[in-house]
């Protein structure tokens, strides 16, 4: 068993049973992703192509989510991730033998990317809410640093894995691979111990939606973190579209160049998954926004790279200063959200991480092809610093008119400084 504070969330059985089958999951999400992306090129070689088929992965996570929070804290877990990652498994497969049967079209591609945004909008918000069953409360903020690495470990071998198949086979061994990985999600999945599990006493069949929203209006630390997260996923997370259209349009390469890009991301992701989980106790509203405005800067550097093997070098650190930023926003609403609420307010939470996407793609792609990617990644860079600049100076005035009413500001348990 683990001795060191920062793998301590192995010590429960269960999240060890599932983080490896999840490691699979990830590779094969991140290596169907490139394959989706250079499949639309190679179907339209359209940079709004690409942006609407992104958007609409994404859309269902607009409703969806939601729904998924509520389900989360309704029912079994364990059942509802069988189902949604059967769903999506399903999905894979379909858009995998279309690809192999050489009779894939973009139209093909659209739907079933949708499709997938159904099951993976469900399935977000159980399997994060999830995370606390596996670990219990003590080990939550310790579990979502090493999902987190766990996640970029997918994003360091899954792109890479991707453009080597792509280069020897094409798109379509890429969509299979993701259909195995989401078979061993299924056998880990039904190998958990439900005695293990740390279930909540407050679990109810009649959880209701409009409790979360009542619950966050009493919350503005965790507001005013979920405005900077859509700041952030919205207009900085835009990686699938700013990496396909650096190497294609500004840098003329091809897909191996490509999925080498995730992979550099990737390490500088990695990295910030893994430096975050010796920083818990600095998991705090002020230190998020600060993240962000670094993270909106780093992004306008990247843009202004000249060659591929600078941007190349470059995107490690954007991609560390994101990690640290969201895993400290999803680790503080997680650790100070009760527990019989935490699925509906993280139902919120992905919403809002991922809801600006369905909207802001396609403009994304759009903006790429008039005014140029690179300028379209300085403008979303500068959108994000300036958002979060603006929310850390409401914050900072809002907390000083806290201490100077209350007169007891500093020691406040949830809005801490």
């Amino acid at each position: 068993m683990p001795k060191s504070r920062s793998l301590r969330a192995f010590n429960h059985r269960n999240y060890r049973i599932l983080y490896p089958a999840l490691a699979l999951s990830n590779i094969g999400t991140w290596a169907q992703r490139i394959a989706q992306d250079w499949l639309v090129l190679q179907l339209t070689h359209s940079s709004l192509a690409l942006g609407v088929v992104t958007g609409l992965q994404f859309a269902p996570t607009l409703i969806l989510s939601f729904y998924g929070g509520v389900l989360a804290d309704r029912g079994d877990k364990r059942v509802l991730l069988a189902i949604t990652n059967a769903g999506a498994g399903l999905v894979s497969l379909l858009l995998g033998i279309l690809v192999v049967s050489n009779t894939v079209q973009v139209s093909h591609v659209y739907v079933l990317a949708l499709l997938l945004g159904l099951f993976n909008a469900l399935d977000g918000p159980i399997r994060t809410s999830f995370t606390s069953e596996l670990v219990g409360k003590g080990d939550i903020a310790n579990a979502i640093s090493l999902n987190s690495a766990n996640f970029n470990v997918g994003r360091l071998v899954g792109p890479a894995v991707s453009g080597y198949l792509i280069y020897l086979f094409g798109t379509g061994p890429s969509f299979l691979l993701n259909v195995f990985t989401y078979m061993s999600m299924l056998a880990a999945l039904a190998m958990l111990r439900r005695d293990e599990l740390h279930l909540s006493e407050r679990q109810t069949t009649k959880a209701k939606f409009s409790d979360a929203l009542r619950y966050l209006g009493e919350r503005p630390d965790i507001q005013i973190v979920m405005m900077t997260v859509f700041a952030v996923a919205t207009f900085g997370m835009n990686y699938q579209i700013f990496n396909a259209l650096m190497a294609t349009l500004e840098f003329h390469k091809g897909p191996a160049e490509f999925g080498g890009l995730g992979t550099f991301l990737a390490v500088g992701s990695l990295s910030g998954a893994l430096l975050s989980s010796r920083f818990e106790k600095s998991r705090v509203p002020r230190r998020i926004m600060f993240g962000a405005i670094c993270f909106g800067l780093l992004l306008v550097g990247l843009a202004l790279m000249p060659t591929y093997l600078a941007y190349s070098f470059a995107l490690p650190f954007g991609g560390a200063m994101a990690l640290l930023t969201l895993i400290s926003a999803n680790s503080y609403v997680q650790t100070t959200t009760e527990s019989h609420i935490r699925g509906r307010v993280m139902g919120i939470y992905l919403t809002v991480f991922m809801g600006g996407t369905p909207l802001f793609s396609p403009v994304i792609g759009w903006l790429a092809d008039v005014i140029g990617i690179r300028a379209t990644i300085i403008g979303c860079g500068l959108l994000v610093a300036a958002t979060s600049v603006v929310l850390l100076a409401f914050y900072r005035s809002r907390r000083k008119r806290q201490i100077e009413d209350t007169g007891d500001g500093p020691t406040m348990a949830i809005d801490i400084i």
